[in-house]
């Protein structure tokens, strides 16, 4: 089935196939089918057609069960899943289970959302006259275009498909070429669940086809998109002909601010993990760094020390830290981040190119450069690898400049034990999320998104559910007189 189509409830044989990557090794593991523009117009037909069918009226509390049973069928496969989602990414195993424990969270967490929709229907709104009452009531937009990067395949379409379907709406998937294996799976998971023929649609295939015909298609009411910035302007761009509701969530530059009265080995801890976790392939990963210049040398030194010690090496073997990146294009992006910044005469603290008998595979070095200048690409634009950019500050205002003056506003960390300075920084930040003493945390139930060129919109917690809901207003007259109130006004 991975070589097929998901349309309408069928398993469809597509014309040309695209090669699956395992990027550990390099090597070629799977095929699946490269989806036509012709192959996404049967796919909107089938979610259109399911959309105007029984799926549109069904209850929240029935769409509930259904995705819960999606949850229970995910977490009774959750070995083979992480295993997949390994060979098809490259992340670690032990990550991928987490990205998979929480794929099967966040369509428990929308199920829950779903049951209370039922109950949310009708409710009045308070009225300056009793000659009208009005009600609200909020309804599916209807057939979604939902296109999902390769960093997080799995759970980048739970946090689309769960909302979606809790709302009432049908899909239309596009995972990325690069990561279509385990969106399969979905849809397998999704059929055996019981979920009506037509609801979810999985189309795999290249952006630049089939992503651009999904986003521009008319029938289609609300785009979803979750990738770069570029590709992103270009489905805006595609969706614009006909005014679609459209929701992006882009690339970002975020910043770690460290304060002098900072914990230091927690600083450590925590600076790693928002950098190298999931090979730096985060939209929200804090690649620049900010250190008070009192403790910046000690920081600077402990982070070396640890940064040369994280185990490098396939996904699947046991003690792996950092996997390899997700293709041999990004690979080669980041390594044009690296040299450029090396010819520049940037300082190179560790790292920098891929580690030594380990050139088989997309494997790239934790890699730390200090003193870092501010109009340096490095400090500016998303690398989206095991890349960090360092710089010193001696004031909090000067640390604030520095982490604002961005075109990116999706995240930021600050670290201190001053919690007056940590609220009055993380409100002067012109990000959309803000950690404390800590780095990517992420939660169902809490906001995500950004401001600037970090896109439009918020994802996950209720936010994520009103994305696909329309709110419609119901109002009646309920004087016995037409026009009463107005002569009376007279």
């Amino acid at each position: 089935m991975l070589d097929k189509l998901f349309i309408d409830g069928e398993w469809i044989a597509g014309g040309e196939t695209l090669p699956v990557i395992d990027p550990a090794t390099g090597l070629e593991f799977s095929r699946v089918a490269c989806g036509t523009a012709a192959d996404i117009d049967v796919a909107v037909e089938a979610a259109t057609r399911a959309f105007s069918g029984p799926w549109r009226k069904t209850s929240g509390r029935d769409r509930a069960q259904l995705l819960h049973a999606i949850a229970d069928l995910i977490d009774a496969r959750i070995d083979t899943l992480a295993e997949l989602e390994v060979r098809d990414n490259g992340k670690p195993l032990p990550e991928a289970r987490w990205d998979i424990e929480d794929t099967a969270g966040c369509f428990r967490y929308y199920a829950e959302l779903a049951a209370k929709l039922d109950d949310q229907q009708g409710e009045a709104i308070d009225l300056p006259t009793s000659d009208f009452g009005s009600r609200v009531f909020y309804e599916p937009v209807g057939a979604c275009a939902l296109i999902i990067p390769w960093n997080y395949p799995m759970l980048m379409a739970a946090w689309k498909v769960a909302p979606a379907l809790a709302a009432g709406c049908t899909c239309v998937l596009k995972p990325s070429e690069l990561t279509p294996m385990t969106a399969l799976e979905l849809a397998a998971i999704a059929a055996e669940a019981g979920l009506p023929r037509g609801v979810l649609n999985v189309v795999t295939g290249l952006g630049a086809v089939a992503g651009q015909r999904l986003s521009e298609h008319p029938d289609i009411a609300k785009v979803a998109f979750t990738g770069s910035v570029v590709s992103g302007r270009a489905v805006l761009h595609s969706a614009a002909g006909t005014l679609k509701d459209i929701g992006l969530e882009l690339g970002g530059k975020s910043a770690a601010i460290v304060f002098e009265d900072a914990d230091i080995e927690a600083v450590v801890e925590w600076v790693m993990f928002g950098i190298f976790w999931n090979q730096g392939e985060v939209c929200s990963a804090t690649s620049r760094l900010l250190i008070h210049e009192s403790v910046a040398d000690q920081i600077l030194e402990r982070l070396r020390e640890e940064a040369e010690r994280i185990p490098l090496g396939s996904g699947l073997t046991p003690g792996t830290l950092l996997g390899p990146l997700v293709s041999e294009q990004q690979l080669q992006r980041v390594r044009g981040f690296v040299d450029r910044a090396r010819s520049d005469g940037i300082a190179l603290l560790t790292g920098g190119g891929q580690p030594e008998g380990m050139e088989v595979g997309y494997f790239f070095q934790p890699t730390i450069f200090v003193d870092v200048p501010k109009s340096s690409e490095l400090w500016r634009e998303e690398v989206f690898g095991p890349v960090l950019a360092v710089r010193r500050f001696n004031s909090e205002a000067d640390a604030l400049a520095d982490a604002n003056d961005s075109d990116y506003g999706l995240a930021a960390a600050v670290f201190s034990k001053d919690k007056d300075r940590l609220e009055r920084v993380a409100r002067s930040l012109d990000v959309g999320i803000v950690w404390q003493n800590c780095s990517q945390p992420t939660f169902a139930e809490a906001p995500w998104g950004g401001t600037k060129q970090s896109g439009i919109g918020r994802e996950l917690g209720p936010w994520g559910l009103q994305n696909y809901l329309s709110v419609k207003q119901v109002t009646d007259y309920q004087s016995a007189r037409p026009w009463a109130w107005y002569l009376a006004s007279d």
